[in-house]
């Protein structure tokens, strides 16, 4: 049969498998990692929450924040989610997402949303003028305070939070409690109109 011999052949560039199949570098691409924010309207009943969880744990993906509460509907609870995966990720977290039954609707938020979280400080009470001090800086207020405690409340986004943590440490911070995020869509958008 002609043809180029054996060594004349064209050898397309790229690695092989173990088995001799050329892998395609495109198939290879590997997609960095970003945060999303999944805001999701879901069935306000005993057990969502431990199916929404349930689900991310047996998909592997990592949630970073998970807040969930009621509506001004009864009968529906917004959950808003942050995770942090490659962009076929975040694509599959909703997919999978949308299929649970109690799921009305889920969609990503953009960059742009308003985010915001809640945190509780408990430092030291031996300077509470400078403790106030601190948190009239960060918007705060003290919510209580004794001798040997002052605990502070602060709303804010998450960057602004991790600050006034850092500046609170000069007061030995005790414990801190924080709510994770809680986020809307900008503008005149709602997610039932997403639908």
């Amino acid at each position: 049969m002609p043809g180029p011999a054996p060594d004349e052949r064209m050898r397309p560039d790229g690695r092989r498998n173990t088995q001799g199949i050329r892998i395609d570098p495109e198939a290879e691409v590997t997609h960095e990692p970003r945060e999303a924010v999944l805001s999701a309207l879901v069935k306000h009943e005993p057990g969502v929450l431990s199916e929404v969880s349930s689900l991310f744990s047996r998909r592997q993906f990592n949630i970073e924040s998970l807040t969930v509460g009621p509506t001004h509907d009864d009968g529906v609870a917004r959950m808003t989610i942050v995770i942090e995966e490659p962009q076929p990720g975040i694509e599959q977290a909703k997919k999978q997402l949308r299929k649970l039954v109690p799921t009305i609707s889920v969609t990503e938020l953009d960059q742009q949303n308003t985010r915001r979280e809640l945190a509780l400080i408990k430092v030291s009470g031996e300077k509470p003028d400078d403790v106030n001090a601190v948190a009239d800086m960060y918007g705060g207020k003290a919510v209580d305070a004794t001798a040997e405690s002052v605990t502070v409340e602060l709303t804010g986004s998450k960057q602004k939070i991790d600050a006034a943590v850092g500046a609170f440490e000069q007061f030995d911070v005790q414990e801190v409690v924080r709510t994770g995020t809680a986020a809307l869509e900008r503008g005149a958008d709602t997610l039932e109109n997403d639908d």
